[in-house]
């Protein structure tokens, strides 16, 4: 089949048409300029170098004509900062774009759609009792984001939403979204101990992110689904263990689980930063102790479903932090990720 994609270049979408070419389809992606130095992407995949927001409608239609399935590998997420209102800017990087091209897609004959997307907005469907879209103005965004695709979805154009959580594994010539982790551990370094919610999460390696994503372009069901993604299941305390082995500071340093009403005394700070940056931030500082106290667990039966295979998620978390590590620390000189 023929795949158009929005974001083949970036981490996930080139895992993604790695998996898809392996399969046998034909890739062609809009990308920005520059491509990060070394990323292994495929010679097979065609890149048009372009911004898909400035395209007319008919050269959207001259660029969509011909192909099966389209992918929105692109978008931002929380770590993002945008100043208020935020929720205009995820407005126009995760669902206008989509909002403009699912009716072409349509009109042209594409069949499928795969948008990737969060899972907190499966948490927030889980989780009704703890009023997460009203609270963090990022998981309204995915929710109306996966609104948006069912909206469009019907018997003869399917859309499946993939619900991400924790991604590990790096590209090279680009800046993991990790590093803001270092930011984060490295004030308490010269302490004894690190302070940390006792929850946990779901997570899984870019590499099996493009084969979930290759899996849901294949799959053939009609209509709309948002697809809860995860392979491993891992408590924040087991998480730390591999970050600090990584950083160089052994995986036995003590790791003292905070209760939600500590972590909020400590983002009284971050609040302050943000009002004095304004930035206005897609999830509230005083929300998130309670949403990391959560084990965010997903059932990997869904991934496998999709034919997502085995891989060593110590080694992507590893080798995320310490790629991290050297950016954090200025010793490399990295793209940023980039949400257009």
């Amino acid at each position: 089949m023929n795949v158009f994609m929005v974001g083949g270049t970036g981490l996930l979408g080139c895992e993604a048409a790695i998996s898809l070419i392996k399969k046998g389809h034909k890739v062609t992606s809009v990308a920005l300029p520059p491509l990060p130095e070394g990323a292994p992407i495929p010679e097979e995949m065609e890149i048009i170098f372009c911004d898909i927001n400035k395209k007319t409608d008919e050269e959207l239609e001259e660029l969509l004509k011909g192909n099966d399935v389209f992918i929105y590998a692109a978008g931002v997420d929380e770590r993002v900062e945008f100043p208020a209102p935020v929720l205009e800017y995820y407005h126009k990087y995760n669902i206008a774009p989509l909002e403009r091209l699912f009716p072409i897609c349509k009109k042209v004959g594409v069949k499928r759609a795969v948008v990737l997307g969060s899972y907190f907005a499966y948490l927030a469907k889980e989780r009704p009792d703890m009023k997460l879209t009203e609270k963090n103005k990022y998981f309204k965004s995915r929710i109306m984001q996966e609104e948006c695709c069912e909206s469009f979805a019907d018997d003869s154009f399917s859309v499946a939403v993939l619900e991400l959580p924790y991604i590990f594994g790096t590209q090279p010539g680009r800046k993991p979204v990790w590093t803001i982790l270092i930011e984060q551990l490295a004030f308490m370094d010269k302490w004894p101990f690190t302070m940390y919610p006792k929850g946990g999460t779901a997570m899984l390696t870019c590499r099996q992110v493009g084969q979930a994503i290759a899996g849901a372009a294949e799959r053939q069901k009609a209509g709309y689904e948002a697809i809860p993604i995860g392979m491993y299941n891992m408590k924040w305390t087991d998480f730390l263990s591999i970050v600090y082995g990584a950083r160089g500071m052994g995986y036995d340093r003590k790791i003292v689980g905070v209760a939600p009403w500590m972590m909020k005394m400590g983002m009284i700070k971050a609040v302050k930063d943000y009002k004095k940056r304004n930035i206005d931030s897609g999830i509230d500082p005083f929300n998130l102790p309670y949403v990391m106290d959560i084990d965010l667990f997903i059932n990997n039966a869904y991934c496998k479903a999709l034919g997502v295979e085995e891989d060593d998620i110590e080694a992507a978390i590893a080798d995320s932090i310490k790629v991290s590590e050297a950016s954090y620390n200025g010793t490399v000189k990295l793209l940023d990720m980039k949400g257009e």
